[in-house]
């Protein structure tokens, strides 16, 4: 059967898939415009998984807050190209992200991944590009705890906080320095332990080839090598790094002034470890 200039307009006002790609869907399903959706997303599954081994590391990360249910999600969703990174098709992809992981709250990637299929099958069939949901994670504020959001470079990057308690516009400065400063822990005492072995043995090599410290004491050497360890750790802990709005302060000065602890934060940068092939970076 024929189908009506109508009906595509119709799949692809729901779908924004080409008109094409629309036509020969609803010419499968007789003009069953409900069954044609099903057959586009089932394209757009198999045009994903045709681009499996294409890498993905441009893309969007975003903060939405729930005021109403007290939780937060920050989330990275990566594509292929800077073009379609800042499409509003793509926003709107992010968009609906979002709203399905603050909605559902799933426990994991995996989960997550499953819950938003259809999004994605979708936004393949509409942009011809690979999807990926990198990473997400929901944050639940306690009764009297806040949160603090900021997104720099249209999203390219973005860090979401957790706070004691609201503190106004300190809530955004807050995320701007988390998004500024890039740290790796909240405080010298959250490091791993893994990772001060990993620096202590380090600085211990470092002590011991020092021709300067050869005559030290063994409790002297090993007083330095703490020092130079908490020195290289604390570099990458929120709390001694700079205020964004004065340099001359550290991050728990502030706090103290205000009255406020963080909590936590999370920081995403859109990318940030996904190795490029050669000819695209």
């Amino acid at each position: 059967m024929a189908v009506t200039i109508d009906q595509i307009k119709a799949l692809r006002d729901r779908t924004g898939a080409g008109i094409m790609d629309c036509k020969k869907a609803l010419l499968e399903v007789d003009g069953d415009i409900e069954k044609a959706i099903d057959v586009l997303r089932e394209k757009g599954i198999a045009k994903a998984a045709s681009k499996a081994g294409r890498v993905a590391a441009e893309g969007l990360t975003q903060i939405k807050i729930c005021d109403k249910c007290h939780k937060a999600v920050i989330v990275e969703v990566n594509c292929e190209t800077d073009f379609v990174s800042s499409s509003d098709k793509f926003h709107d992809l992010v968009n609906q992200v979002v709203e399905i992981l603050l909605d559902k709250c799933p426990a994991t990637l995996d989960g997550a991944i499953a819950l938003t299929k259809d999004a994605f099958a979708e936004a393949t069939i509409a942009m011809g590009e690979k999807f990926v949901l990198r990473r997400y994670e929901i944050i639940e504020a306690k009764e009297g705890e806040a949160f603090g959001a900021y997104s720099h470079m249209q999203g390219k990057i973005s860090a979401l906080v957790l706070l004691s308690k609201d503190g106004g516009d300190f809530n955004k400065a807050m995320a701007m320095t988390v998004v500024a400063n890039n740290p790796s822990y909240l405080t010298i005492a959250d490091v791993p332990t893994e990772v001060r072995e990993r620096e202590t043995k380090i600085a211990t090599t470092e002590v011991a080839e020092d021709p300067k410290l050869a005559s030290k004491p063994e409790n002297i050497k090993a007083q330095i090598v703490v020092r130079k360890v908490d020195k290289v750790l604390s570099s990458a802990c929120l709390d001694v790094q700079p205020w964004v709005y004065d340099e001359n302060k550290t991050v728990a000065q502030v706090c103290k002034e205000n009255g406020i602890e963080v909590l936590k934060f999370v920081r995403y940068a859109v990318g940030e470890g996904i190795e490029k092939p050669a000819s695209e970076e």
